[in-house]
């Protein structure tokens, strides 16, 4: 059996293109299917981020001074915190397939890294999306009112499915790393913490003046700056291009790291 997995293995090193797309289309559903049937996760990964919104907006929104209605100023940050929690139940799903033993049924059957892969973050990506939704809809009923146009609401959409395939192609490398679904969890609160030293809750200026140049210039702060910009008619700078610049690269990275970790894991 050994033989014959090992013979396999070999012979899936070539996988036409067809057949690969074809495989991550598999994957994906496969993927979905998992995250239907496990309710409780799937509840938090919605709920949680609509559920700090209002806790930001009716606790501590009267606090914070930031030149209009809290609940304006703090949705793109809300989405930004949806998106990496999100993508950090990817790591763990990662995690979990490459310790259960089920990766070499898969190599068996001609499926590789890279369609495993794109099924977590593909499944990952249409949770992040849904999880928007929600916190737009719920946004609106408490006093969001944006002020873009068609065009600005394509672009402020495209940025933010951008950011949330990178961020969880990020989090499947993540996963490829950690050696359990544990360790995975522990890495993700990392993709989670990033919003919260940017400028998604606060202006950066009135940070303490230590943290202030990581708070400006680490990746989530141009995606918010960008999403705000469009999302209330706002001039956004250079902040635009710094967002994609970023997403791109984390996502080039990502992708190559995690081919390079799959093929380390599985040899």
């Amino acid at each position: 059996m050994s033989e014959l997995v090992l013979h396999n293995r070999e012979r899936t090193t070539e996988v036409s293109a067809p057949a690969a797309l074809r495989n991550a289309g598999v994957m994906i559903g496969r993927c979905l299917r998992l995250s239907r049937r496990d309710i409780d996760t799937m509840m938090t990964s919605i709920m949680l981020p609509v559920i700090l919104m209002l806790l930001f907006v009716y606790l501590f929104g009267g606090a914070i001074q930031t030149g209009t209605k809290y609940v304006t100023y703090v949705v793109p940050g809300v989405l930004l915190l949806c998106a990496g929690f999100g993508a950090s139940l990817t790591a763990t799903s990662v995690s979990r397939d490459m310790t259960n033993g089920i990766i070499d049924r898969f190599r068996s059957m001609d499926i590789g890294g890279a369609s495993l892969l794109a099924g977590h973050v593909a499944a990952s990506a249409l949770r992040n999306l849904v999880s928007s939704a929600l916190v737009f809809g719920v946004a609106f009923l408490i006093g969001f009112r944006p002020n873009a146009g068609a065009l600005d609401w394509l672009a402020a959409v495209a940025l933010l499915a951008l950011f949330i395939v990178a961020i969880s192609w990020f989090s499947a490398s993540i996963g490829l790393l950690a050696r359990s679904p544990e360790a995975a969890s522990g890495f993700g609160f990392l993709v989670m913490f990033l919003p919260y030293p940017s400028s998604a809750f606060v202006p950066v200026n009135t940070m303490p003046g230590w943290i202030q140049p990581f708070a400006r210039h680490q990746p989530v702060t141009p995606v918010i700056e960008t999403l705000r910009g469009l999302l209330l008619g706002t001039p956004i700078g250079n902040s635009g291009w710094l967002a994609i610049a970023w997403c791109v690269a984390i996502l080039a990275g990502s992708i190559i790291l995690s081919s390079v970790l799959f093929r380390l894991r599985t040899r």
